[in-house]
C-alpha cells in the first residue's frame, strides 16, 4: 500500500496543474458560446451540406496519404490555397445573413432589458384594425396583397424601389392599392408606424424550400422576413388565404382574430402599468422577438 502511495505522490509531483483564474473561466465560456452558435449556424444553412462534403474530401485525402498517392497529394497541396476563397464565395449569402443577424442583436439591451417601447407601440391599435379589415376584405374576393410592416430594422433600401405614398394607413387605401389592373397593385406595400410610406416595392426572394403551391408573393414575403425583423402579411390571389411571415417562418391560413393576435404580439406596445425605463430581464421577452 505504501508503495502505491509513493508511486502516486511521485506521479502527482511531476504533473503540472496550472492555476485557474476567473478570466480563464470567462474565456472558456466565451469560446463555448461562439462554438455553439457557429455549429447552430452551420446546421441551419447550406454550410451543413458543405461540411459533410468537406468531411468526405478529408477522408479521401487521408487514404491518399496512407497509400502514398503522390499525384493526388500534389493536386491537394496546390488547390488548398484557393479552397478558403472558394468556401467564402459559396457561403457569401449565409455569411452576410449571419453578420446582419449579429448586428441586429443588442447585447447591452439583452442584459439590462432597456425598455424602448412607447405607449402606442410600433403602430397603433387603429392601424391594426385597418390592416386586419383590409386583409379580410381582400381575402374574400381573392385579391392578392403583400404588406410589409417595418419594426426595428430600417427598410429604406426597399422603400427606394417603390413609389412614395406617405399616407395614413386605412383599409380603403390598402384595398385600392392592391386592386387588379391598377398601377400600384404589383409589388409590396411598406408600412412604417401608422403610415403607408411606399408601394410597388421589390423584395428579396427566399432561397429556402417552400411549398410548391406557394408563388412569388409568398417567397418574397418570407425573403424579406429572413433579412429583417419586419412582419409581412400575404393574401393569396389563388386561394384567398392570409399568411404572415416573421423571422423566416411562414404562418398560413390565418383568420381575422389570428392575424390581429399576430399584429398585437409584435406591436411592442408599452403597458399602462409599465412605464419604467429598465425592466427585469425575465419580462418583455415576448415583445422583443
Amino acid at each position: 500500500m505504501q508503495i502505491l502511495q509513493t508511486i502516486l505522490f511521485g506521479y502527482l509531483k511531476k504533473v503540472h496543474i496550472p492555476s485557474v483564474r476567473w478570466t480563464d473561466i470567462v474565456e472558456i465560456l466565451i469560446i463555448a458560446f461562439l462554438v455553439y452558435h457557429i455549429m447552430l449556424w452551420v446546421k441551419n444553412t447550406r454550410a451543413w451540406s458543405l461540411l459533410r462534403g468537406f468531411v468526405v474530401i478529408i477522408v479521401f485525402i487521408f487514404f491518399a496519404a496512407v497509400f502514398n498517392m503522390t499525384t493526388i497529394l500534389w493536386i491537394v497541396q496546390n488547390v488548398m490555397s484557393i479552397a478558403v476563397i472558394a468556401i467564402v464565395v459559396i457561403l457569401q449569402p449565409e455569411l452576410r445573413n449571419a453578420m446582419e443577424e449579429l448586428g441586429r442583436k443588442n447585447l447591452i439591451a439583452s442584459l439590462f432589458r432597456i425598455d424602448s417601447r412607447t405607449p402606442d407601440g410600433l403602430y397603433s391599435d387603429h392601424t391594426i384594425a385597418e390592416i386586419v379589415r383590409a386583409c379580410t376584405d381582400m381575402a374574400k374576393v381573392k385579391t392578392g396583397a403583400l404588406i410589409v410592416i417595418e419594426r426595428k430594422t430600417p427598410l429604406n433600401e426597399y422603400e427606394k424601389t417603390g413609389i412614395d405614398i406617405d399616407a395614413v394607413v386605412s383599409s380603403q387605401l390598402l384595398v385600392n392599392i392592391f386592386q387588379k389592373n391598377t398601377p400600384l397593385h404589383d409589388g409590396a406595400v411598406l408600412i412604417r408606424r401608422d403610415r403607408v410610406v411606399s408601394a410597388t416595392c421589390y423584395l428579396p426572394l427566399s432561397d429556402n424550400k417552400l411549398d410548391k403551391n406557394l408563388g412569388t408573393r409568398h417567397r418574397a414575403g418570407v425573403g424579406i422576413s429572413e433579412v429583417t425583423d419586419s412582419l409581412t402579411i400575404i393574401v393569396s390571389e389563388e386561394t384567398g388565404q392570409i399568411s404572415a411571415a416573421y423571422r423566416g417562418t411562414l404562418d398560413r391560413n390565418l383568420d381575422a382574430s389570428m392575424l390581429r393576435a399576430k399584429l398585437v404580439e409584435l406591436q411592442n406596445k408599452q403597458a399602462a402599468d409599465d412605464r419604467r425605463g429598465i425592466i427585469p430581464p425575465w419580462r418583455g421577452r415576448k415583445n422583443e422577438q
